[in-house]
């Protein structure tokens, strides 16, 4: 679910398909068929249907993925908010070895594939009416054709995770925690849009934990860092990559260590409190 349905460079529908397509690719897994079940609530526009089935369809298409089964259930007004899109995904995994946290060493890299909080700001902006000199666009859309094109070089992917719910800091801290390594980001090379950081700032956010659907982490090797940024510069939607920071030794006490724009460091904490209303 997501409230507004419809948002600046997305509806709920390209959302539910892509979503699901950004969970095979961070196991190397190729998307090649979708479920899709739907909650409606009583009082739905027809109209509103269409336009979200329409725009699944498409997003489906575009990236060679059928939508082969489904169920939809309607329940009494208000016992859902609209609509509620549950997507399931099978795909073939194109890679022999494990992507995992536990693949993770010393030493590595960690690469972002492009500039973090554009679909938390995108949402929570039309939701709050706040308008800004340039209207925020969601990033959502699928990161197979860039996953796809390392891949095809054989690059020695460790481990990838999509910066959902939680954002960058939260994705950060589970694969300190898994692998028991501490991991050192440097601030300056994590690229955040002006309007994103200014609507943060207005509402009392931190970009580093606002969410993405567009976006992800690979950790790779050190010695592949340089040929992985150069091929994911050449996708549209990783052509932002950057590599952020590096893996540190095995830890007792793995953490996050943030070195800022001014040269200090601090630790990057688990995200505090409750996450922001439900917007992917």
């Amino acid at each position: 679910m997501v409230n507004p349905l419809f948002f600046p460079g997305g509806d709920i529908g390209q959302l539910a398909v892509c979503g699901t397509l950004n969970d095979l690719a961070m196991v190397g897994a190729k998307p090649l068929f979708l479920s899709a079940g739907f909650i409606l609530e009583e009082g739905l526009a027809m109209r509103t249907l269409q336009q979200i089935v329409d725009s699944m369809a498409l997003t489906a298409r575009a990236h060679g993925v059928q939508i082969v089964t489904g169920d939809t259930k309607v329940v009494e007004k208000g016992a859902a908010d609209q609509i509620y899109i549950n997507t399931t995904g099978i795909g073939i995994k194109q890679v022999s070895h494990s992507i995992s946290p536990k693949a993770i060493r010393c030493g590595d890299k960690v690469i972002l594939t492009g500039d973090l909080g554009r679909h938390g700001m995108a949402v929570m902006c039309q939701r709050e009416g706040l308008e800004f000199e340039s209207q925020i666009q969601s990033d959502v859309a699928c990161l197979y054709p860039a996953i796809a094109t390392l891949l095809e070089q054989q690059i020695a992917i460790h481990c990838m995770r999509d910066l959902t719910r939680g954002g960058l800091g939260s994705v950060l801290n589970e694969l300190s925690q898994s692998s028991a390594h501490s991991i050192k980001v440097n601030e300056s090379e994590i690229p955040i849009h002006s309007e994103v950081r200014a609507a943060t700032e207005l509402l009392g956010l931190d970009p580093l934990y606002v969410a993405n659907e567009g976006c992800c982490l690979i950790v790779v090797p050190e010695h592949e860092a340089t040929h992985t940024l150069s091929l994911l510069k050449e996708v549209e939607v990783s052509a932002q990559a950057r590599c952020i920071g590096t893996v540190l030794q095995t830890s007792s006490r793995p953490q996050v260590i943030l070195h800022s724009i001014y040269g200090a460091e601090r630790i990057l904490p688990h995200l505090s409190g409750i996450q922001l209303p439900r917007i992917c």
